[in-house]
C-alpha cells in the first residue's frame, strides 16, 4: 500500500479532482510534440544504438542490446546435424504460439496445408496475453477503414509502410467478425451493439474490448479453435536456426527441445516467425511489460539468412507501466485506464498533457516533468513516477465503473492494498513493443522466398509509433495473411537439398569485418537476470 509520505501527496490530486471533470486539457502542438520527442524520447538517446556491421542492412541503426546478438555467432556453430535426416517434414512450419502463430497455422489448415506450430514456451505464453485495452476496427457507421487508416499513418508519423497500412485497416472488420465467430465474447450493449472506445490518437471510438483482458480472451479462443481442429502443436520448443535450400529459398528450420536438450531438423516448404518482440532484452534498462519469451530470435535468424530490417530504431515505451508498487515494476498499466477518462498529474496535482497523446508524445511528456522538470513522485526504492488519476473515471462514468471496466487492473493492485478506485495510480514508461521488425509484403513474406512475418517481429506496419488496439489487429491480419498466402502455395514448392551454408557465409563477415564477437552467440532463447558485472566479467 501507499506510505503515509504518498498519502500525503495524494490529497493534492484530490484536490484538482472535481476541476478536471470534462475539461479537456489541450493537445500539443506538433512543434511542441516534435521537441519533447527529440528531448526526452529513448530513440533519440544515441548512447542506446549501435550501427550494424554486417548483413543487407549494414549501416542501419538498432538498439545497442540488440546489436550485440546481431554480432555474434550462431549457438548451433559446433553442433553436429544431419540436414539430410528430418525429425518432421510438414508442409507449413508456424514458430511462435501467440495470435499470430495461432491465425497463421489455423489459416493455413484451412487451406488444406499439413501445419505443425512449434512453441519456446507453452501454446500462449506470448504477448497476445497480455494485451489489455482492445482491438482496433472501423466498423461503426461514424467511421471508416480510410478514416482509421489516416489515424495510423499519423500516429506512425507518416513512416509506415502504405500497403500494410491499407491490409491492416481494410481486414479489421472481417477479423472481429471471425472472432465473434470462433467465440471471442467482446463488451457489447444490451441491444447486441460492440462496445467501442476511444485509444491515443484514435478520432472515432474504434476500440473493442473484452473488459481490460482483451488479448487474453483473444487468446483463449484461439488456442481452443487450434488444438479442435487437430493442429499438430510442440511447445517447449524454440527454432534456434532458419534453413535455407540450395537456391537460397526457405525451407526448414532447426528446433531444439528446452526440456531434452535435444536439436531436430523440420523441413517445410514455408516458414512462418510468429516468435514476438524483444523487451527482455531491457533496452536503455527500462523495465519491460513483455512476456518472459520476447528475445527477438525471429529478427536474429532471419537476419541471418538475408531477410530486411526495417525501422528497428523505434522502440515503443507505454506511458504507463506500473512504478509503484515494487512487486509489479513496468507491468502495463492498459490504456484503456485513460480512454476512460484518467488524466496524468504530477507531484503538485496538476495535469501536464492531454492524457490520448500517442503513446511516444505521453512517454516523452511523462519523462520530462521526471527527469527534466523534476516534478515526478518518488518512490521507497528510488524509482520516479507521476500520478494516473484513476478515480476520476468514477466520476465520470459513475461510483463502480472502475471494477465494472477495468477488473484486471483492480486484482492488479488490489493484491497489494491500493484501490484504484478511490487511489490514483503510479506509474512510469515501460518498454512495450518494437515498432520494427523483419519487413513483409501484404502477403506477409519478406524477401526470402517462402519465409513469413506476422506479428511484432515484422515491420513497416506501424512506421515509428503504434497506436494502441493495433497490435492485436495486426498479428491476426497479418497472421491469417501470411498463413493463406503459405497454405494457396505450399503446393508449388520445390524443395532442394537443405544447408546452413548462410549462417557460414554470416560468421566470415563477421571475421572480415573484423568483428569480435567475444564468446557471444544468439539467439538468445531466454533472458539472462545476471548482474552486469557478472555478464561483463563472461564476456
Amino acid at each position: 500500500m501507499y506510505t503515509p509520505q504518498m498519502k500525503e501527496l495524494i490529497k493534492k490530486v484530490e484536490e484538482t479532482r472535481p476541476q478536471r471533470v470534462g475539461v479537456h486539457f489541450p493537445r500539443m502542438s506538433p512543434e511542441d510534440k516534435q521537441e519533447v520527442l527529440k528531448k526526452y524520447h529513448p530513440d533519440f538517446i544515441e548512447a542506446g544504438f549501435s550501427e550494424i556491421t554486417v548483413g543487407v542492412n549494414k549501416g542501419d541503426r538498432v538498439p545497442l542490446e540488440l546489436a550485440t546478438l546481431i554480432d555474434a555467432r550462431s549457438c548451433i556453430e559446433n553442433v553436429e546435424l544431419d540436414l539430410d535426416q528430418y525429425d518432421y517434414d510438414v508442409d507449413v512450419l508456424v514458430i511462435g504460439g501467440g495470435g499470430a502463430g495461432a491465425a497463421a497455422a489455423l489459416s493455413a489448415q484451412e487451406k488444406g496445408a499439413d501445419v505443425l506450430l512449434v512453441t519456446k514456451l507453452r501454446f500462449g505464453d506470448a504477448n497476445t496475453m497480455m494485451a489489455q485495452g482492445g482491438i482496433q476496427a472501423a466498423d461503426k457507421p461514424s467511421d471508416s477503414p480510410p478514416i482509421h487508416y489516416l489515424d495510423v499513418m499519423g500516429g506512425g508519423h507518416y513512416h509506415n509502410v502504405p500497403r500494410l497500412v491499407r491490409a491492416l485497416v481494410n481486414d479489421a472488420p472481417i477479423v472481429i467478425k471471425w472472432l465473434e465467430d470462433l467465440g471471442t465474447m467482446f463488451d457489447k450493449e444490451e441491444d447486441g451493439t460492440m462496445v467501442t472506445n476511444h485509444g491515443g490518437g484514435t478520432s472515432r471510438k474504434r476500440m473493442h474490448a473484452a473488459r481490460d483482458y482483451t488479448g487474453a480472451e483473444i487468446m483463449r479462443t484461439l488456442r481452443d479453435e487450434t488444438l479442435n481442429r487437430g493442429v499438430k502443436v510442440i511447445e517447449f520448443t524454440a527454432a534456434v536456426e532458419l534453413l535455407l535450400d540450395e537456391d537460397g529459398k526457405a525451407g526448414g528450420a532447426v528446433l531444439y527441445n528446452l526440456e531434452t536438450e535435444e536439436y531436430q531438423v523440420c523441413r517445410a516448404k514455408k516458414v512462418i516467425f510468429a516468435m514476438g518482440g524483444s523487451g527482455r532484452l531491457h533496452y536503455q534498462d527500462f523495465p519491460t511489460t513483455n512476456h518472459y519469451g520476447a528475445t527477438g530470435d525471429g529478427l536474429i535468424m532471419g537476419y541471418r539468412a538475408g531477410a530486411k530490417l526495417a525501422f528497428l530504431d523505434t522502440i515503443q515505451y507505454h506511458p504507463t507501466g506500473a512504478a509503484y508498487p515494487p512487486q509489479i515494476l513496468g507491468l502495463l498499466v492498459t490504456e484503456a485506464v485513460r480512454g476512460r477518462g484518467a488524466t496524468f498529474l504530477n507531484i503538485d496535482g496538476e495535469q501536464f498533457a492531454y492524457h490520448l497523446e500517442t503513446r511516444d508524445v505521453a512517454s516523452a511528456a511523462i519523462i520530462r516533468e521526471c527527469v527534466g522538470r523534476k516534478k515526478g513522485i518518488t518512490t521507497p526504492t528510488g524509482m520516479v513516477g507521476v500520478w494516473l488519476d484513476s478515480p476520476l473515471i468514477e466520476l465520470i462514468h459513475g461510483e463502480g465503473a472502475v471494477e465494472r471496466m477495468l477488473p484486471a487492473m483492480v486484482r492488479q493492485f488490489g493484491r497489494f492494498g491500493i484501490n484504484i478506485s478511490k487511489e490514483p495510480m503510479l506509474i512510469y514508461p515501460t518498454l512495450h513493443y518494437q515498432n520494427g521488425g523483419l519487413l513483409i509484403d501484404e502477403h506477409g513474406e519478406t524477401n526470402v522466398e517462402n519465409l513469413y512475418v506476422a506479428g511484432e517481429n515484422a515491420g513497416g506496419i506501424h512506421g515509428r509509433n503504434r497506436l494502441m488496439g493495433n497490435s492485436l489487429l495486426d498479428i491476426l491480419v497479418f497472421g491469417r495473411r501470411a498463413g493463406y498466402h503459405a497454405g494457396e502455395t505450399y503446393k508449388d514448392v520445390k524443395l532442394k537439398k537443405l544447408t546452413l551454408e548462410h549462417v557460414k557465409k554470416y560468421h566470415a563477415e563477421l571475421e572480415k569485418n573484423g568483428v569480435a564477437t567475444g564468446g557471444r552467440i544468439s539467439p538468445m532463447l531466454l533472458p539472462r537476470y545476471t548482474h552486469r558485472e557478472v555478464l561483463e566479467q563472461e564476456a
